[in-house]
């Protein structure tokens, strides 16, 4: 969208900021009499009236003031976002004292959840550490026994290993096999998740297809304890006007309830810089919604996520900078 007038951006700030405040559709003689803007009602009005049109604000009923739309929203959170209040200045002074000496990481994050939803009275969602999906450098297969080792090279400093049934195949079919393998990793440097095994040759399938179903489980299972989220402030969302329909909030509910992590926008989908709007979140559970989203990175590579769920009519400034705080502490502990 083109750059707003100024005095359109001084309307389109003002009624977010009321509406936030108010949960009140708002009028221009209002908004000039507690804004102090230097206008006239008319003049407000007019600005108002080309709001509507640009589709940033919209009038609920015709006789009523008008609210921010989910457009006004983002070109507000774009472009014409305040400092944060002194609540968050507060929320990083104590950040700047963390430590993880005093406190296991689990208790760590569920102390910055609290933390984050008491500050804002929305939802927080914070992830434990997660390790990407690994890029193998080699493989290497090694029978002992009646058992075959599997060693995964990830780097000079990263391996790990798995210790399976030996298949009914002969040692000349798993030198090929892991010949096969390697050759693969060389050329993509693949991930498990990546190595293409329907290239797989013929003569390898009776030991490559237990090997890649032991490697795939390994995969999934190596970030089996920190998947799910940590969750606090229901009560708080439950709270606000916009969900005080239980039907319209059903579809919520479940999430936070049996998929938190889903809350959260995958890494290949940070097209909003953070911030999801309404329908911008590819969750239809979150139409009605904004979500608020930072990522936090460990020394060894694994990454979390630290969100705020709330109404479309949440104060961003706060949200989006206790986010980044929490997010960037975490980063600093964790580094």
């Amino acid at each position: 969208m083109p750059p707003l007038p100024q005095r359109q951006q001084q309307v389109l700030q003002a009624t977010v900021q009321h509406y936030v405040d108010t949960v009140e559709p708002v009028g221009s003689r209002t908004l000039v009499r507690r804004f102090g803007l230097n206008a006239s009602p008319a003049t407000v009005r007019s600005a108002m009236v080309a709001l509507e049109q640009k589709g940033l604000l919209t009038q609920p009923h015709t006789s009523a003031g008008r609210v921010p739309s989910a457009k006004g929203y983002r070109h507000y959170v774009d472009c014409l976002l305040p400092e944060p209040g002194a609540a968050v200045a507060q929320l990083q002074r104590e950040l700047a004292e963390l430590s993880l000496q005093w406190a296991a990481l689990e208790d760590l994050l569920q102390h910055l959840a609290r933390r984050l939803a008491d500050l804002t009275g929305l939802l927080s969602v914070i992830t434990r550490p997660q390790r990407p999906q690994p890029q193998l450098k080699a493989l290497r297969l090694v029978i002992s026994g009646d058992r075959l080792l599997v060693f995964l090279v990830e780097s000079s400093a990263v391996s790990s290993s798995l210790n399976l049934r030996l298949p009914q195949v002969s040692p000349l079919e798993l030198e090929a096999l892991e010949r096969w393998l390697n050759g693969q990793l060389q050329e993509a440097h693949a991930s498990v998740t990546a190595i293409p095994w329907e290239s797989l040759p013929s003569q390898l399938q009776a030991g490559g297809v237990s090997l890649q179903q032991a490697l795939e489980s390994h995969n999934r299972g190596r970030n089996r304890l920190a998947e799910g989220a940590l969750t606090t402030g229901l009560t708080g969302l439950l709270a606000q006007p916009e969900f005080s329909r239980p039907l319209s909030l059903r579809p919520l509910l479940e999430l936070v309830e049996q998929c938190p992590h889903e809350l959260l926008t995958p890494r290949d989908a940070q097209a909003f810089g953070g911030v999801w709007i309404g329908g911008e979140h590819p969750n239809p559970a979150l139409d009605g919604c904004a979500v608020v989203q930072a990522r936090y990175h460990s020394r060894s590579g694994a990454e979390g996520q630290v969100a705020l769920v709330g109404p479309m009519r949440m104060a961003y400034a706060n949200a989006c900078a206790a986010v980044q705080s929490v997010a960037a502490s975490l980063s600093r502990l964790l580094g």
